[in-house]
């Protein structure tokens, strides 16, 4: 095999063509693939090559000879330096057709589907200010805000973030103006020193209630000022205090209740939800509705179906299938979530719908045993998907339909070719979903269905 044309350091000129999943622009040097940060499609850049392999390599862009057609300008002052957004400055329609041909490209190279039955990609409702959840780093300033883009080491104080609500960025300022009275010690992530690691703010988008975590190293919290500084916002019905005693940066460890309810509401598709500090809800509320009501539709319910909800987090998706089946079964690791999802049937009075925590890959021989086997497999995995046991064992089943909604198309489309290939289905229909606008991540439900009952 021929040697690479470039070397690391050099600096090279290249067309960008596309955006490869991830998010890195895709160039090409006489068939060389390039995969360049920074880099939009349309766009002319001059480009340092930062690290070298026989197929490709990867550079970063340290000029834009030439801009895309496609480029406009960003309106966040924090863009590009902030690591929450890649795409701002790339017209949304682009976005949308890259993110639904990472999809089809997916499907088509690692899926072995030579035409995937892709269905236009949906956009999302709102280009800015749709999460509502969303986790700040403190770091020595104090600062608060998120980690500047490829540094584990920096962090960026926010003042207005394009991504989170009015109320999410009044909320973060009052936490680090409270940070900055009290003279508390941030967190110094090199020397592993410090006290305060992160605030997290979620939203209820359709109840207006809101819940917030400080995540502090071990040591001693000033609580009522706290609470004070968090309550002055009507929204906020949940205070809680996190202790996190390990060098990770992870906020989900266990969690006291400093004042107000142990949970806040969502509501999603006429249903209401309890949302606790750990506990998983799709982030993007508006677009959580449409996806969950493509599953539903995808599902094809008729009223007479067992489902089960693999990896149903607080059930949001099997409660609102429950309207039109027999029953449904839901598994979930997270007990916390699975808490969660018991408290919602019974906040929506559902009477055929029941939830379990486990592993799915050792669950599901108990779960058939106890239920009945399934007719629709309802499968919404971590990004990682579904791992050989868990898809060997949703494969034996048999389940007339499997709607799995994947937050990762590499690995759905792997899975996708193993269900194909080797256990007996047949990829109907798929669909994106962009419920992450100016970031790389895509959603897409997909259906699969034993190949007697396509019609």
């Amino acid at each position: 095999m021929a040697s690479a044309p470039v070397a690391f350091g050099d600096e090279v000129e290249v067309k960008i063509d596309s955006l490869a999943y991830g998010g890195n622009g895709v160039g090409r040097l006489d068939g060389y693939v390039l995969f360049v940060r920074r880099g939009l499609p349309g766009d002319i850049v001059r480009a340092r090559v930062t690290k070298v392999r026989r197929s490709h390599a990867e550079a970063l862009a340290v000029e834009v000879v030439e801009p895309g057609a496609d480029r406009v300008e960003a309106p966040c002052d924090h863009y590009p330096a902030c690591g929450g957004c890649r795409f701002q400055d790339l017209a949304y329609d682009v976005q949308l057709s890259q993110k639904a041909a990472q999809v089809r490209d997916a499907l088509v190279r690692l899926g072995r589907i030579a035409e995937p039955p892709l269905e236009e990609a949906i956009p999302a409702e709102s280009q800015f200010h749709y999460r509502n959840k969303l986790e700040y780093s403190f770091a020595p300033g104090p600062v608060l805000g998120f980690h500047r883009a490829g540094r584990w080491d920096e962090v960026l104080d926010i003042r207005e973030c394009w991504l989170t609500t009015q109320l999410g960025n009044d909320v973060r300022d009052a936490g680090r103006a409270w940070a900055r009275e009290h003279r508390l010690e941030p967190y110094d992530q090199r020397a592993q020193t410090g006290f305060l690691r992160h605030l997290v703010v979620r939203e209820g988008r359709n109840t207006g209630q809101a819940l917030v975590v400080l995540v502090t190293a071990p040591g001693e919290l000033p609580e009522e000022s706290f609470v004070r500084a968090m309550t002055r916002f009507p929204e906020v019905k949940s205070v809680y205090w996190g202790v996190n005693d390990r060098p990770a940066e992870v906020t989900s460890v266990p969690s006291k209740l400093l004042w107000g309810e142990d949970a806040i509401e969502e509501e999603l598709c006429g249903l209401r939800f309890r949302v606790r500090p750990n506990a998983f809800l799709q982030t993007n509320t508006a677009m959580a509705e449409r996806l969950y009501e493509l599953a539903v539709e995808y599902a094809d319910l008729g009223g007479d179906e067992t489902v089960y909800d693999l990896y149903c987090g607080t059930g949001a998706i099997g409660l609102v299938m429950a309207r039109r089946a027999l029953t449904v079964w839901g598994v979930e690791a997270s007990e916390e979530s699975v808490a969660c999802a018991i408290e919602n049937v019974e906040l929506n009075g559902i009477g055929n719908a029941a939830f379990f925590a486990g592993e799915v890959g050792r669950s599901l021989e108990e779960l058939r045993e106890r239920s009945g086997p399934p007719d629709v497999v309802v499968v919404d995995p971590p990004r990682a998907g579904l791992s050989g046991k868990a898809l060997r064992q949703v494969g034996r089943l048999e389940a007339s339909r499997i709607v799995y909604v994947s937050c990762n198309p590499t690995t759905l489309a792997g899975n996708v070719k193993e269900l194909t290939t080797e256990l007996g289905y047949s990829l109907v229909r798929a669909r994106p979903v962009d419920m992450f606008p100016h970031t790389p991540h895509v959603e897409t439900v997909a259906l699969l269905a034993r190949p007697t009952v396509v019609t």
